[in-house]
């Protein structure tokens, strides 16, 4: 028996919600969006992001492998190194607006019990 018609358009809705959820999922990571925030202030090389994110170079360059491989960074040689910056400059305004919501909601998310926060170390996601 097929769907009725507004089950069909609930379903539509959730498939065409799946690549905004896809992108919160690959900034879903504190290492990744450390990194991003990095990459905001301007590109940087794998050792610059070393430093400022307290991560070993293979942690580091993993993660940067994950956002280039979703589009989010690119790269561009430079003698032995590599250069990343950001692809998509809105991402600035999306870590601001994520900023603006946890200062209005009293940071309610980082408390979430399926979501949030434990003793500093992100809960691994559980399906609903």
């Amino acid at each position: 028996m097929g769907m009725n018609a507004a089950a069909a358009a609930k379903e539509v809705q959730r498939i065409e919600l799946t690549p905004a959820a896809a992108l919160f999922r690959s900034l879903g990571d504190p290492t990744r969006l450390a990194i991003v925030r990095h990459l905001a202030a301007g590109p940087a090389r794998v050792t610059d992001m070393v430093g400022a994110v307290g991560l070993t170079q293979s942690t580091v360059s993993k993660h940067l492998g994950c956002l280039k491989d979703c589009g989010l960074v690119d790269s561009e040689p430079i003698g032995r190194a590599s250069l990343f910056r950001l692809t998509q400059p809105a991402l600035i305004d999306l870590l601001s607006a994520a900023e603006t919501v946890l200062a209005a909601t009293g940071q309610a998310v980082a408390l979430c019990p399926v979501y949030g926060m434990e003793n500093g170390d992100l809960r691994r996601e559980v399906a609903p």
